[in-house]
């Protein structure tokens, strides 16, 4: 500690030690903690204590206050426990009674504060950070702290509840750290006796008719498992296993949730990974017993684990798909699709049942949905996904919601009751339906899914957020179709697929989906706007890209000029939402090289920038800034001027060409008069873009030669800041088109001064900062607790 910090620390002890003088700001006191948090990291604590009598002091004061506040009592419970996490200075603070008048029955414990959460959580906090070494444990065991923690667990307040139950992970961990033998008995003597009284604990809850308790256990051995890989977790296993699997064969089981946190955390465990433990009988008989409502995150969970029994991950699997089976059997299918499962896992009647009643039908399917969804994105799946039934239960399911699907048992005909117009289910059915178009050979059944699609996106009753999705996967089936391999024969196929299916191109390409597309572009709710330019963008641009592939005719000559509406959204929709859609749609056909930006890029960009440069929107504006950086990269780049290694090296002649080419271009379609402005922006991620941008084009544009030739010139080279830069936007904006002597942003000359004086690297620094950065010092935050003693709010003040 600073010479000027002890010097103001005493002082400091002084006020909170008197209960007259109340500090203003709590969050001073989290502030005081961790400045010690961090000095007893570095120091001696208890050389920290001798040099400041005034720290033992305060808390022998404020243990003889009669009624002092709880946050102060919580502060120095807190304040204790890191002090007392060295065991130097732990002895020393026991030498002197102070921990046992803090932690023990004669504490806090028997005084009315207790009934403050406050105080019971400065109390568990403390005593967390004094457990790093034995004596601690041994201090807790003997003044019987250890029930207070467990009835600490069930405390009401959430977040008391929580810290205790991390306490009693970090008390297990610890006392076992170095408990690395064979295996043995827990009972065994080279158990510490802390070990041995928590797991007493959790064996006899574990064994009790309290569900909370039950559930309390659960939650402090997932933390375990999670948190520890050691070789005794194995040992703590085989003593715990049975009454676990007691609670599953339950009628019906009570902890489930819990149990299935409990099961994932173990299975992640390489401890457990061997094919032959016992854990995984633990975990078939989970998945035999759970409720499907209860199992899923089980199953799903299993099938992303690396090490697992094969027999196990299908068992998980199938417990996955059987209520989509259940829906794909309730409906009238053609015979030659087939079914998802062979055999059930579980008994079908509990799935049916579930379905079957309007409170949990909706939930189970939602549920499902997301987990197939999940698994759809996994680099590699350890079992074969039954793609095509799957996609067929789907659509059932989508069917269902909108009242296509013709039932075939008494159950279809509750589901269809129970799913029409069932916004939720739509969503998460949609969500995996565009998922499912990475997966190859869907065409036999690409039909029905264009049917399906098309029924949605025609429909008057669709919802917005339904709709939406609709777009999103219709999307997404469109781009699968046109990022396959591009050989001749594949886009024969897909041509020859979607003239026989009467699909998406004949529809998408002449009038349907455009028309629908076009007329939401003018939708009420701005977010199916949005999702409307999204698709529009993409629609345009896969025209575009289905057109320039072999065999294969544009279907839609009669298309309108899609730029022009879209730069109308940009330029005039009152909500944010569409004219983000419309920047990110353009950034797009920028990077991929869409016809309609080819035709004239400097125009097209020019229009942007012009329009972005006015919006009020800070992330328009970062996106008209990513535009920006594409843009400039690809013209350095079509010049031969990027940085690549591989690049051939220009003469310093061409270069200077070149150099000179790239500059005139970027004046002419005000790059920079856009990105001096996003300099200037009050939203610090703009400015903070927009420098970056100038910093690389600066390294570009202005290497050593073009900055000697300024200085020839005569032109100044001085520093200049952004009010100087802001008073020459300001002349740019009024300067008269055609002026020669002030062309602004379009005069080269006056470009390249700017990025020669205005200090971009020091910008850059200061747009990085925090905004704490003046004043955070220990010293200051002394000075503010003792400032802010006894003031009134309105003369507060603001600790850094």
């Amino acid at each position: 500690m600073d010479r000027e910090c002890s010097q103001l620390l005493p002082s400091v002890c002084a006020v909170l030690a008197d209960s007259r003088q109340l500090v203003a700001d709590d969050t001073f006191l989290e502030k005081f903690l961790d400045w010690f948090k961090t000095l007893t990291e570095t120091e001696s604590s208890l050389l920290l204590l001798q040099e400041n009598p005034c720290l033992t002091e305060l808390i022998t004061c404020v243990l003889k206050l009669k009624d002092p506040s709880s946050s102060t009592l919580s502060f120095i419970l807190r304040l204790t426990g890191i002090f007392a996490a060295s065991e130097s200075c732990f002895q020393y603070l026991q030498q002197r009674e102070l921990l046992i008048s803090l932690f023990g029955e004669v504490g806090p414990l028997s005084t009315a504060l207790w009934e403050e959460a406050s105080v019971r959580s400065g109390w568990v906090q403390g005593v967390h950070s004094m457990v790093q070494h034995q004596s601690a444990l041994h201090f807790l065991c003997n003044c019987g702290a250890i029930d207070v923690i467990f009835t600490l667990q069930g405390d009401p307040s959430l977040f008391v509840a929580s810290a205790a139950n991390q306490l009693l992970v970090h008390m297990l961990t610890f006392s076992l750290q170095s408990f690395q033998t064979k295996l043995v008995s827990i009972k065994d003597c080279d158990w510490p006796v802390c070990a041995q009284k928590l797991v007493v604990h959790i064996e006899e809850s574990l064994k009790s008719n309290s569900a909370s308790r039950i559930n309390q256990s659960l939650k402090l051995l997932t933390s375990v498992f999670g948190c520890c890989h050691d070789l005794w977790t194995e040992v703590l296993w085989s003593q715990l296993s049975q009454p676990i699997v007691y609670l599953l064969e339950e009628e019906p089981v009570h902890a489930g949730h819990s149990l299935v946190d409990l099961f994932l955390s173990m299975t992640r465990s390489p401890v457990f990974s061997c094919p032959e433990c016992s854990l995984w009988t633990s975990v078939t008989c989970a998945l035999e017993h759970l409720n499907p409502a209860q199992v899923g995150h089980l199953a799903v969970g299993i099938l992303k684990l690396q090490e697992c029994p094969q027999a196990v991950r299908i068992q998980a699997l199938s417990v996955l798909l059987q209520p989509m089976d259940c829906v794909l059997k309730a409906a009238s299918q053609p015979l030659e699709y087939p079914g998802l499962l062979n055999r059930s896992v579980n008994d079908p009647a509990t799935v049916e049942t579930l379905l079957s009643c309007r409170s949990s039908c909706a939930s189970l399917l939602c549920q499902t949905l997301a987990h197939l969804e999940e698994l759809q994105y996994l680099t590699c799946l350890p079992v074969d996904l039954p793609h095509i039934p799957l996609l067929q239960s789907v659509v059932t399911v989508l069917q269902f919601c909108i009242g296509l699907a013709t039932p075939a048992t008494c159950l279809g005909t509750k589901i269809s009751r129970i799913l029409i117009g069932c916004f939720r289910v739509q969503r998460s059915a949609f969500d995996i339906l565009g998922a499912l178009s990475h997966w190859e050979s869907h065409s036999v059944f690409m039909g029905s899914v264009s049917d399906i699609l098309l029924a949605y996106l025609k429909s008057p009753d669709t919802s917005p957020t339904v709709l939406k999705k609709s777009f999103q996967a219709t999307l997404k089936w469109l781009v699968s179709l046109s990022e396959a391999p591009s050989s001749r024969d594949h886009w024969e196929q897909i041509e020859q697929f979607l003239r026989e299916k009467e699909g998406f191109r004949q529809v998408l390409f002449s009038s349907e989906v455009p028309k629908l597309t076009e007329d939401l572009l003018e939708d009420p709710e701005s977010y199916v706007r949005a999702s409307a330019v999204t698709a529009m963008g993409q629609l345009s641009f896969l025209t575009h890209l289905i057109s320039k592939k072999p065999g294969i005719e544009n279907g839609n000559d009669k298309e309108k000029s899609i730029v022009a509406q879209l730069q109308e959204i940009l330029s005039t929709d009152s909500e944010g939402f569409p004219r983000r859609a419309v920047i990110s749609v353009f950034i797009d056909w920028l990077r991929e090289g869409h016809t309609d930006v080819l035709k004239d890029t400097e125009q097209f960009v020019s229009s942007v920038l012009q329009a972005v440069n006015t919006d009020l929107d800070w992330e328009v504006k970062a996106g008209g800034l990513e535009l920006a950086e594409v843009f400039s990269a690809q013209t350095l780049g079509r010049l031969g001027l990027a940085a690549c290694p591989y690049a051939a090296v220009l003469s310093s002649a061409t270069r200077s060409t070149h150099l000179s080419e790239s500059l005139q271009i970027f004046c002419q379609v005000k790059l920079f008069e856009f990105l001096f402005g996003a300099l200037c922006d009050c939203d610090r991620p703009v400015a903070q873009k927009a420098c970056s941008i100038l910093i690389a084009l600066k390294a570009e544009l202005c290497d050593e030669s073009s900055q000697k030739e300024g200085t020839s010139a005569g032109l100044s080279t001085e520093a200049h800041g952004i009010a100087w830069l802001e008073e020459t936007l300001r002349r740019w904006s009024s300067c008269p088109r055609g002026d020669a002597d002030e062309a602004g942003s379009q005069d080269p000359n006056g470009v390249l001064l700017i990025l020669r004086t205005v200090d971009l690297e020091q910008l850059h620094r200061s747009l990085n900062r925090s905004s704490d950065h003046i004043e955070k010092s220990p010293q200051s935050l002394l000075q503010d607790i003792l400032a802010t003693v006894g003031t009134l709010e309105e003369n507060e003040a603001d600790c850094y």
